[in-house]
């Protein structure tokens, strides 16, 4: 497990200058004064105004401090020594507080013993995680009671589906389930603009919706809602079709698959 945790995190390191640099993370653009979040996030989650909210997986720091604007107290966890450095950067440029936390998201309750608000997981993250259960118990961990869980991600079963057929049919090619061992990547590039990596191996986990919903509920947390969605952020297959800006979905007629998911979930007691 070692080896595919350092393997990732080399990979993410080596992401970080790529991204800062890159057009679809628009740095200029966040330090003037923008905001990284999806309008149904910041609809769905509600009022962070005074809430702690802890970031878990939070890349450089950028949703993590869009948060900020909207009136939470922030912290952002991230295993990237890297990716810590730039969102320590991105906050101070920006004139957004922000704390971050250089911690692998299993260790992380033993480095920070604090209690939030609001746990946030954003899109592209759970992949990285080998262990589902293990997460929701740190998320558990994490929350004071009455505490909330918001997640948003794409969905397992997008994730399962054959990515490189043009042919519009939806055929599953990688688990849907958790497995003992991950998919091996090898990416040249990373998904934004830029040049290639220095590091392109990943290792990555698939995990299913019950997998996820029930390993939340053992650790104590009731289900507030789960949303499945019609479309998603980035275009994922070939043949999808451009939706609302920023969005992408299957052809009419074959919207037969939820391509996202979202939920909300609190802790009990």
């Amino acid at each position: 497990m070692d080896e595919y945790r350092e393997t990732n995190r080399l990979n993410w390191d080596s992401r970080v200058p790529v991204h800062v640099a890159s057009r679809a993370y628009d740095w200029e653009g966040f330090v003037a004064g923008g905001s990284s979040l999806d309008p149904v996030e910041v609809e769905e989650l509600g009022d962070v105004s005074g809430k702690r909210l802890l970031h878990l997986q939070c890349h450089f720091g950028r949703d993590t401090l869009s948060w900020a604007r909207l009136g939470a107290t922030v912290t952002g966890i991230d295993f990237s020594p890297a990716a810590i450095e730039a969102a320590r950067r991105l906050s101070a440029e920006s004139g957004v507080p922000g704390r971050f936390v250089e911690a692998e998201l299993y260790d992380s309750p033993n480095i920070l013993d604090e209690r939030f608000d609001i746990v946030y997981t954003g899109i592209g993250a759970l992949c990285w995680l080998p262990d589902i259960r293990g997460w929701a118990e740190v998320v558990a961990r994490f929350l004071e009671p009455g505490g909330r869980l918001y997640l948003r991600e794409g969905h397992p079963g997008l994730w399962a589906l054959d990515d490189e057929r043009d042919d519009r049919l939806l055929v599953t090619r990688y688990p849907y389930f958790e497995t003992p061992e991950p998919q091996r990547w090898v990416t040249p590039n990373t998904y934004t603009d830029g040049p290639e990596l220095e590091h392109p191996t990943t290792y990555e986990w698939n995990h299913g919706l019950g997998e996820i919903v029930t390993a939340l509920i053992d650790a104590g947390l009731r289900l507030e809602f789960l949303h499945e969605h019609r479309f998603v952020d980035w275009q994922a297959l070939p043949w999808m079709v451009r939706a609302d800006p920023g969005r992408y979905r299957l052809p009419e007629g074959d919207e037969r698959l939820p391509l996202m998911y979202s939920l909300r979930a609190v802790k009990e007691g």
